[in-house]
């Protein structure tokens, strides 16, 4: 993404720092790994304070050169070049000191810190609007949109050496070394560095593949950056998916959450996939959720799961019908709809967030369901969450029956309404069709999912 190729300001000041941040960016991001110090910069001959004094003498020689046609358009003041008409806005500051002016930075609350491009860079609000303006006409031209990419339990399921139980030994044995795969075969690896073990959900080769034609993709985890960046050469040995864009828990602007403050793109063009709502508060409109991928058994007990692990069960997802190839289709959805209601002219009103809602209540359209026995007697059921989600999903919900009723949803067969249901020729399925249908993005099939008679006596 190229930062400087479109500017909303007239300022040449504006243009003097995305030019410099352009250079920048691209050293970051050919030359050295985002995590690299100033030193080791300064060692691998990419001396980043000497650049930022090339630009600014620059910067200086070039208003000189004005002075001399307009001798009242500039001013010296201590030591740097200013307008005397337009004071600087600090559009970003590198190592605390502006990209534009050269003034140390006063309030460390201010701008936002893009670490994951360099470690030093932070930048004003008003500045990545910009930068968001020109990738959103970019991105538009290009025909695609943003895709932001969790790790852990939505592509892969890592776990500690230590951790691996004695069942699963022999992964160990099994597993390739980041030093030795080429990214193109095994999907089990042994993180050296790291001390772990990472294994790839099925499909993901594909998918990735397959959704870069559609989206700049980011990887944003909330694990340390350390074992972000392990799998990132993993997963895209070749740098030809994310570059510099791995974003991590130290990138992160709020404590415990998510947030797309630190995306360089427009909201609107952002689709996120992640197996944990609760860290995208502020964008659960942009949220595909994932089924967690389970394969070592230590994930199982982090989440205090009663499953057995995939590999406890010796199995696999099955790559021409899992989740990621459920989910890739979904985006293709998402995103030829996307550029078919708009054209290239009004592209920028478009909003992905409308789009995948739509698609989303298209999966339980038609479907008038009532709840029986699950929610206790002293709470709202409207409030619970099940009926939320049949209703994202686009059923009805309503808390008693009648002949438009479809389905019954229950644990229990033997209370009245799951009763009604089997003497009225009605859908009666347990919980686990809504949470189906919303992760497979379609209505199965409701034999699929019977009430079971429980161990316990019925409720009323």
């Amino acid at each position: 993404m190229s930062l400087a190729e479109t500017s909303f300001h007239s300022s040449s000041s504006s243009d003097d720092f995305a030019a410099f941040l352009d250079e920048e960016l691209e050293s970051a991001s050919s030359d050295t790994s985002p995590e690299v110090g100033a030193n080791d910069v300064e060692e691998e001959g990419g001396d980043v304070l000497s650049k930022q004094r090339r630009v600014k003498r620059r910067r200086v020689e070039t208003a000189e050169g004005m002075n001399k046609t307009n001798p009242h358009e500039f001013r010296q003041c201590r030591g740097k070049v200013q307008q005397t008409e337009k004071p600087c806005m600090h559009p970003g500051f590198f190592k605390g000191l502006c990209m534009v002016c050269g003034q140390m930075e006063e309030d460390n609350a201010l701008g936002v810190p893009l670490g994951y491009i360099h470690k030093d860079l932070k930048l004003g609000s008003a500045e990545i609007d910009r930068l968001r303006g020109a990738d959103l006409k970019n991105l538009l031209r290009q025909k695609k949109l943003i895709l932001v990419l969790d790790l852990d339990h939505t592509l892969l399921n890592s776990t500690r050496l230590v951790d691996v139980s004695f069942e699963e030994q022999h992964l160990i044995q099994q597993a390739h070394t980041t030093t030795t795969q080429d990214g193109t075969g095994g999907t089990l690896f042994r993180l050296e560095a790291i001390h772990m073990l990472t294994k790839l959900r099925p499909f993901v080769h594909t998918f990735l593949k397959e959704a870069s034609k559609l989206f700049e993709m980011y990887i944003y985890t909330m694990g340390e950056r350390s074992y972000a960046l392990e799998v990132a050469r993993v997963l895209d040995p070749e740098r030809v998916y994310f570059n510099s864009k791995v974003i991590s828990q130290s990138d992160c602007t709020q404590r415990h959450q998510k947030g797309l403050d630190v995306i360089l793109g427009a909201e609107s063009t952002v689709l996120i996939l992640d197996d944990t709502e609760m860290v995208w508060q502020k964008h659960r409109e942009n949220l595909i959720l994932m089924e967690r991928y389970h394969f070592f058994s230590s994930s199982c007990r982090q989440f205090n799961s009663p499953e057995k692990s995939l590999s406890e069960l010796n199995k696999d997802e099955r790559e021409s019908d899992g989740i990621l190839a459920t989910v890739l289709d979904v985006l293709r959805r998402v995103h030829r709809a996307f550029f078919d209601e708009v054209n290239e002219n009004d592209a920028a009103t478009g909003d992905v967030r409308q789009v995948l809602g739509r698609i989303r209540r298209e999966v339980l359209a038609g479907c008038r369901v009532v709840f029986s026995g699950l929610f206790p007697s002293n709470v709202a059921p409207r409030e619970q969450a099940i009926w939320r989600l049949c209703e994202r999903l686009g059923a009805s919900c309503c808390g008693e029956v009648d002949s438009t009723v479809t389905h019954i949803i229950s644990v229990d067969p033997g209370t009245e309404k799951s009763r009604w249901a089997q003497r009225r020729g009605k859908f009666l399925v347990n919980p686990r069709w809504v949470d189906a249908a919303h992760y497979l993005w379609r209505r199965l099939p409701e034999e699929d999912f019977p009430v079971a008679k429980p161990n316990n006596p019925p409720s009323p």
